[in-house]
């Protein structure tokens, strides 16, 4: 068997493990998919999602479209068969032979467990059992022949059975329904080259019943063609077929010019089944065809609908004209960047190490650039990737607004934003700054957990990346050494504004490294104790402490506990009885102790 090599030589056991259908379909080549080979199987087993199998079921293929046309053709037109004809016929169903052969050799999925079957007894077994092996087996033997050889004549009972051969076309829907979901393939024209297949097959078969009538009917003169053409007989086969093929499509479509037309009963009879099954044929073409044109316009109709609901919704709540633009700008970018942004329903289909696998691709490198991640740890920058998505504004748009909550910072991937800031004098928005590519927007009410400062506008098409506030805290929290890199990176930034901003930033002049008192954004709380307990150990008596925000020095500290117990300090311990020389050692939650 030439295929055979497909199969491994190792292996046991009746089953190998098939991954899921779904990969395949998705494909149409399983191995080619996962970059990796096929399925190791038994000796002279046929792997049917190896490249030799296709190549063999493509090349059946092209037998199959001859037999779906020569097949209803030699029927209708009996002369027409020459010996090469006969020839070629034999060859085809040699080819069929030789199919039935191999089919004794392909494994095959088992639907209820998933798995490959390769042995060759089950597989034998199969093919049996099931209804096809004996249409294959019928629609491959030449009765036709066989009957010409044995009685001599051409015409008889068997003559009908040579459209047996159309039992193959069932490889052809298999093709197509395999093409379908071939995501390499245009899903448009895959499934409009099937219509065209279909109804082109439908025109055929039409052509060829009306031939085979006007053929067999007693009185030439009295059919469709012979009441117009009396001498068509002696004519070629093909002027009688182009006639037949005419008067097909015009009933096919429905036009009926009149100058051909039923002449005789079976005629009509045939005319009437015709043009019903012409229906059912019609409807399936057209609205599959509809269907295809619809889905090509989907997104142009949701775009238009949500933008009417936009309007409407600002105009029925009063909104002012600016404001009523920017949410129909945001829509419609919305759609225009839909090829660049995956919604979330099919992120979430996706598993989490592939979407954090796109998310380190994507934005990995810009997050390394951004001021202030920079010097942080790999690990910390593939956790904070892993959560991130990109968001796409229009120019003119508000990203953040003055005294929000900060519930996220953003990472200016490409365009342009503005700084903006409410005068207290007049109440006019007054220009800080311009931030580029690689800036940061909104996080410095993150980081200082306060309202956010700025207005943030987009003053070209700009694509941010968002962190969210609690995604950025539970990711640095952990990560004691990259905590500090980042709030080194943030306060060397806020000093570098107050340089050149610093009439703007009244509410960060009193921040730096001593006087932070922040933990990844978030106010420190500890609970002071006035007094060391005796006896059971200050681990064991956390007794008639005071819950306080940490102070950014041990001075404040030692002086916030005088003012709260009435008492000096000279000393800070832990609960375990260790001595604090530094406030940024300690943690939220810690118990200490004044001595």
């Amino acid at each position: 068997m030439a295929m055979a090599g497909v199969g491994s030589q190792r292996g046991s056991s009746s089953s190998r493990m098939l991954l899921p259908r779904n990969i395949s379909l998705s494909t149409g080549h399983l191995p080619e998919a996962l970059g990796g080979a096929p399925p190791p199987l038994r000796p002279n087993v046929i792997n049917p999602y190896g490249r030799p199998y296709r190549y063999w079921q493509m090349f059946l293929i092209v037998l199959v479209a001859y037999s779906a046309w020569a097949s209803p053709f030699e029927l209708a037109l009996e002369k027409a068969v020459s010996r090469a004809h006969l020839v070629v016929d034999l060859v085809v169903d040699v080819f069929f032979c030789a199919d039935i052969v191999v089919s004794f050799f392909v494994a095959y999925r088992d639907r209820s467990t998933d798995l490959l079957v390769d042995d060759r007894g089950k597989i034998a077994v199969r093919y049996l059992t099931r209804p096809w092996f004996v249409l294959d087996v019928a629609s491959t033997i030449p009765l036709q022949i066989v009957y010409q050889l044995v009685r001599g004549k051409k015409n008889g009972p068997c003559g009908f059975l040579i459209l047996l051969r159309l039992w193959r076309l069932r490889r052809a829907s298999k093709l197509f329904a395999r093409l379908e979901k071939d995501t390499r393939l245009s899903y448009f024209w895959t499934r409009f080259i099937k219509l065209f297949c279909v109804a082109l097959f439908a025109l055929h078969c039409a052509s060829c019943v009306y031939l085979w009538l006007a053929f067999h009917y007693r009185d030439k003169e009295q059919t469709w063609i012979g009441s117009l053409r009396g001498d068509f007989k002696e004519r070629s086969v093909w002027f009688a077929y182009t006639y037949a093929v005419y008067w097909s499509m015009t009933t096919m479509a429905t036009v009926g010019y009149g100058d051909l037309h039923a002449a005789n009963t079976g005629e009509k009879l045939f005319s009437i089944l015709f043009m019903l099954c012409n229906m059912g044929v019609a409807c399936y073409v057209i609205g599959n065809m509809t269907n295809l044109v619809v889905h090509g316009a989907t997104t142009t109709f949701r775009m238009r609908d949500m933008v009417d609901q936009v309007a409407r919704y600002g105009k029925a709540n009063r909104l002012p004209a600016w404001m009523r633009e920017q949410m129909v700008e945001s829509v419609q970018l919305r759609f225009q960047m839909a090829e660049l942004l995956l919604p979330d329903e099919v992120l979430s289909e996706l598993p989490k190490a592939a979407r954090s696998a796109v998310a380190q691709h994507l934005y990995k490198a810009t997050v390394e650039d951004c001021y202030l991640f920079r010097g942080a740890s790999d690990n910390l920058v593939v956790q904070l990737v892993s959560e991130m998505k990109a968001e796409f504004f229009p120019p003119k748009m508000d990203i953040v607004l003055e005294n929000e909550n900060p519930t996220d910072c953003y990472i200016i991937a490409s365009g342009q934003v503005d700084v903006l800031r409410t005068a207290k004098d007049d109440g006019l928005e007054k220009f800080v700054m311009r931030i580029g590519p690689h800036g940061m927007a909104g996080e410095i009410g993150v980081m200082l957990n306060i309202p956010q400062p700025f207005t943030i506008r987009s003053r070209t098409l700009t694509q941010v990346i968002r962190i969210s506030r609690s995604h950025l805290q539970n990711t640095v929290r952990p990560a004691t050494a990259d905590g500090d890199t980042i709030f080194s990176n943030f306060v060397q930034y806020l000093e570098s504004l107050k340089v050149r901003h610093g009439e703007e930033l009244t509410f960060a002049r009193d921040v730096g490294h001593d006087t932070l008192p922040f933990q990844n954004g978030d106010p420190i709380r500890v609970v002071i104790h006035g007094q060391i307990p005796h006896g059971s150990g200050m681990a064991g008596n956390r007794a008639a402490g005071k819950l306080v925000c940490l102070p950014g020095s041990l001075e404040e500290l030692m002086k916030l506990g005088e003012d709260k117990f009435g008492m000096a300090a000279r000393h800070v311990l832990t609960a375990d009885g260790a001595e604090v020389d530094d406030v940024r050692a300690l943690r939220d939650g810690d118990h200490l102790f004044l001595s």
